[in-house]
């Protein structure tokens, strides 16, 4: 099969963050997205018009991700890890991610993803369905300010967690924890109401936000998130995680 190319940022190896075991996460360019405090803002790229002055991203051949991975598999073999296709949007480039994975699958190692869930579900079907774990993000239940902080509505993404639930592989829902913007109770208590109602065994994991993506902005020479933006305390997640529990849904951690 011929190498597919694909623009991705530089592999991440030895991740224990994103699912289980040592992993190696294969970050991947472009996403549909403008969330206003990402972390790789170097992904927020049109695929179509890359240029040189798109630093931090990378024009890799799957034959090269693949070797990159092979280098790794003794680690994954010792702890139960694999690889995790991150971002960006992993499905914005379908034809290297599908190669990726249908190859992977093939050498029997654990796969997961994470994904925005905005996206064509009977486009990628076939993709998700080779895989151990997926990971999503609800961002907002409140379409109006899922708008307003994501550029986008949520109700493509509610949709495809429902079509997702139906594959039969395990879903965790994933909430980026950010005071000033969805931190708030009734926000929490809304997506674990809705997870409860709509995944198998539903499990959330708290993301508490982070400013970590700020030196990226200054290299690309981009304004940084809002100041307004606030890492919730322990003490706020912690009641947060008792709301979650109370709508009988798991909370867990890949931290």
């Amino acid at each position: 099969m011929k190498s597919i190319k694909g623009y991705l940022m530089e592999p991440q190896n030895f991740s224990v963050n994103d699912g289980d075991g040592i992993r190696t996460v294969i970050f991947f360019a472009g996403c549909l997205l403008r969330c206003k405090w990402c972390a790789n803002p170097e992904s927020q790229i049109n695929l179509e018009k890359v240029t040189k002055e798109d630093n931090l991203i990378y024009h890799y051949s799957s034959e090269e991700i693949l070797n990159i991975i092979e280098k790794q598999r003794i680690f994954y073999r010792f702890s139960d890890g694999g690889v995790t296709f991150s971002g960006g949007e992993a499905t914005l480039q379908q034809d290297i991610l599908r190669q990726l994975v249908y190859k992977l699958y093939d050498k029997g190692i654990d796969l997961a993803i994470e994904t925005s869930g905005y996206l064509n579900f009977y486009e990628v079907k076939d993709i998700f369905e080779k895989l151990n774990l997926i990971f999503i993000d609800i961002k907002h239940m409140d379409n109006e300010k899922h708008k307003y902080f994501t550029g986008v509505s949520n109700e493509e993404i509610l949709k495809n967690i429902k079509l997702l639930n139906t594959l039969n592989i395990p879903i965790v829902v994933r909430i980026p924890v950010i005071d000033g913007v969805n931190s708030d109770q009734k926000n929490i208590k809304e997506t674990a109401k809705f997870v409860k109602e709509n995944i198998k065994k539903p499990k959330i994991e708290l993301l508490p936000y982070h400013s970590l993506g700020d030196m990226k902005y200054e290299t690309l020479g981009r304004e940084k998130p809002s100041r307004d933006f606030k890492t919730p305390s322990e003490v706020s997640l912690m009641e947060l995680e008792k709301i979650i529990e109370n709508e009988e849904v798991q909370v867990v951690s890949y931290r």
